[in-house]
This record gives structure tokens, C-alpha cells and sequence, in this order.
């Protein structure tokens, strides 16, 4: 019977290069700048490598379909090399074909990269009809715009538990607000400005309730991550080990938009991928055990409502909990330590790969000034798609013992 992946993978070495306008380089120089860091801190040669997955969203402003590109860029040593896309989920998803092609025996070391060069679509979100992606889902939804799926997010959730605009304003300000402040402890991200309550429930409205504050903005990055067995992490003198506890994905099967009982106010596919995920690494109790996480927060109202999907929060409370600061930097379960995608942005083949590099920082205590104390275990997020037909992806990495 299937047992999981907890702890027969260990990650050796992580990269990512500093988010942002990056208009000095192009995907393959980002990738560059993210494998030089992790290939150093890995303490490995390219020659060690065995097989590589590349994670890129948007064909047009990329690489194109193949993942020839990496093999060329990196100079990596006619390896087996797969370029995976999935929505926002993509930088977990390659990070997913690398670990799983570990734990099964398959290969000894190998590279998980995400890239994306959002910026050079001119475009102010994601890229706009063009895409394959983009061309299918406005003939689809020709008046949808991710800010106003979003917003209704938010709406259905104060409908259902009763919050007034007032509270849920001020609790999405918090979020935002929480987040900058982290964001502007770290180097590597694009936005390094804090921002205060007033700011942010004074800024312009782009879809109601969510104002400028409550949405991640477009940048360039890219993110990598070296893995494999424990047990070889140890001949490569690793002292400390960062192992992955639980790797899990979910897909939205038509459910939510199809029939009547989801209420839409949150995600079906993130109630179900964390259940999984904390059976799979043994967490039975996530707001006690869990230190940090990442959440994809394209918009604060998701980050809001995902406390409640990670079973963290009770249902209808989140909104409360972020206002006492449970998810503060100093609080019980901190979230977004990084600054999140509110302050890096999200390119999105690299997104999920960034949030791991963050949670690898703090588990060997390389995170300077935003270093928590003593962190155990560290949970990863990424939600692709819209409430109502997404993927959602979530990773829990965590100190190795053996």
C-alpha cells in the first residue's frame, strides 16, 4: 500500500534570484542567476544532476513548449529534461516531478526550476488574450476579470458568515498590511515598502471590497531547488536536513461551479489537498504544529479564507484570527514571512518554488532579520485557476530526523 514520500527526500540545495522589473535580463538569465545560487549551496557539480524539470506558465513571453531552453541556459549535461505547466501551481508542479522522481528510486539528484517573464507581456495582470490560456477562458468569460472573481470571493464570504463590510475591509487590510511589513525585511523581493492600515483601506478600489492593497502585482523570477535521499545528503556532509513531509495536489472536478451546495465562499480543492497533506507528514493538529507558511495570495481575500481551508481557522472565524495577529509575523501561525506574492509578485512558474526557498531559509536559520524562532515544520500553497475551477497544490517541508 502507499505510504507517502515523508521524509525519503531531502532538498541539498535552493536559489532564487531577486523579483521584480527585470528588464536587464531575459527567463534564461533568471534561471541562471536562481541555479547559480542553488547549485553553490548544494555543494554539487551539474555532472551530479541526473534529470531536471522546468515549470513556465506562459508559452509567449517564455521559452516556448519545450524545456530545451533550461538544458541550453544551465549547460546541463544532455539530462532528461520535462517542462510541466500547471496554472499557478507550476513552480510546486516541477518541484513535485523532481521529488517524486527521487522517492521512487528512478534517479539519485535532482533539479526542480520555475521561471515566468510576466513583465514583458506589457500587460498589467496576467497576460491578456494572446495566451492559449488567455485566448480560451475570455471567450468563455468575456466580462471576468481575475480582481472581480475574486471580489466575489469576499462578498460570498461575508454573506454566509455575516461579517460586515466594515470588518472584512479592515481584516483583507491587515493581511495586506502584515505582509509588506514582512516583505520589506527581504531583499529579494520586489515591493520593500511597509504600508499602514489607513493606506491601504484609503486606496483606490479595483473590484469592491478589494481595493489597490488587496491584489499581488506582476513581476519576473525565477526559483530553484536540488533534491535527494537522505541518506546521500549525508555523504555530501550535510549537517542539518530539510526533508519534504508531504506533497500533495487536488483539481477541481466541476463540483463548485456545476451544482448548488458550494456556497462560494472558499476552495473546495484546499479543504481537500491540506486534509491530505496532514494525514501524508502525520500533522494532526495544523494550528499547533504548523511554524510558517506561504499562501497564495494573489488577492488578501484568498490568504483570508485559505486560513479556513487549512483547517487553521474555524469556519467564519479567519477573518477574527487576522485581526488578532494569529498570522503575524509574531503571531501563532506565521504566514507570508517572505512578503508573499503581495510583495514578490507572481511569476508564476516560479511562485511555488519561491515559497519553498523561503520555508528552506528559515528551517536552517538563514533567513536574517525575518528569521522565526525554532520553526519545525513549514507549509507551501498555490492555487491556480478561479474560486470557482482551480488546482491547488500544497507542500509541507520540515526538519529531518533520524
Amino acid at each position: 500500500m502507499a505510504s507517502g514520500i515523508k521524509d525519503k527526500v531531502a532538498i541539498i540545495g535552493m536559489g532564487c534570484s531577486r523579483f521584480g522589473e527585470r528588464w536587464d535580463m531575459g527567463g534564461e538569465e533568471l534561471m541562471v542567476e536562481a541555479f547559480t545560487e542553488c547549485l553553490a549551496d548544494a555543494g554539487i557539480e551539474k555532472k551530479d544532476i541526473q534529470a531536471a524539470w522546468l515549470g513556465t506558465c506562459m508559452d509567449e513571453v517564455n521559452m516556448g513548449k519545450s524545456a530545451t531552453p533550461m538544458g541550453v541556459a544551465l549547460r546541463l549535461p544532455h539530462i532528461a529534461v520535462s517542462r510541466v505547466e500547471n496554472f499557478c501551481a507550476t513552480g510546486t508542479e516541477a518541484f513535485r516531478g523532481a521529488v517524486y522522481a527521487v522517492a521512487s528510486g528512478a534517479y539519485d539528484i535532482c533539479l526542480a526550476l520555475g521561471v515566468e517573464k510576466l513583465k514583458d507581456t506589457g500587460y498589467g495582470g496576467l497576460p491578456n488574450p494572446g495566451s492559449d490560456f488567455g485566448t480560451l477562458f475570455w471567450q468563455w468569460m468575456p466580462n471576468a476579470t481575475a480582481p472581480g472573481l475574486f471580489a466575489q470571493l469576499a462578498s460570498a464570504y461575508a454573506a454566509k458568515y455575516r461579517v460586515s463590510e466594515r470588518d472584512l475591509k479592515r481584516a483583507i487590510a491587515h493581511v495586506s498590511v502584515k505582509s509588506h511589513a514582512n516583505g520589506a525585511l527581504n531583499p529579494k523581493a520586489h515591493l520593500r515598502k511597509a504600508v499602514t492600515m489607513d493606506q491601504v483601506l484609503s486606496a483606490p478600489i479595483i473590484s469592491h471590497p478589494l481595493g489597490l492593497f488587496d491584489c499581488c502585482g506582476v513581476s519576473d523570477g525565477a526559483a530553484c531547488a536540488i533534491v535527494t535521499t537522505p541518506k546521500i545528503a549525508r555523504k555530501l556532509k550535510k549537517k542539518e536536513l530539510v526533508t519534504v513531509k508531504a506533497l500533495q495536489l487536488a483539481v477541481s472536478s466541476g463540483y463548485e461551479g456545476g451544482f448548488n451546495e458550494w456556497d462560494g465562499e472558499h476552495f473546495v480543492t484546499t479543504s481537500k489537498c491540506s486534509t491530505e497533506a496532514y494525514r501524508e507528514a502525520g500533522i494532526t493538529d495544523p494550528r499547533e504544529e504548523l511554524s510558517m507558511m506561504e499562501l497564495h495570495d494573489c488577492f488578501s481575500i484568498t490568504e483570508l479564507v485559505t486560513y479556513e481551508d487549512l483547517h487553521i481557522s474555524e469556519r467564519g472565524k479567519a477573518w477574527k484570527d487576522a485581526l488578532d495577529g494569529v498570522y503575524d509575523r509574531n503571531g501563532k501561525v506565521p504566514a507570508q514571512v517572505d512578503g508573499g506574492l503581495k510583495c514578490f509578485g507572481h511569476p508564476i512558474g516560479a511562485s511555488g518554488l519561491r515559497m519553498i526557498y523561503e520555508m528552506y531559509l528559515q528551517l536552517l536559520g538563514r533567513a536574517g532579520q525575518r528569521q522565526l524562532d525554532n520553526p519545525r515544520y513549514g507549509l507551501t500553497h498555490n492555487l491556480g485557476g478561479f474560486p470557482h475551477q482551480n488546482v491547488c497544490a500544497i507542500s509541507i517541508v520540515g526538519k529531518y530526523k533520524n
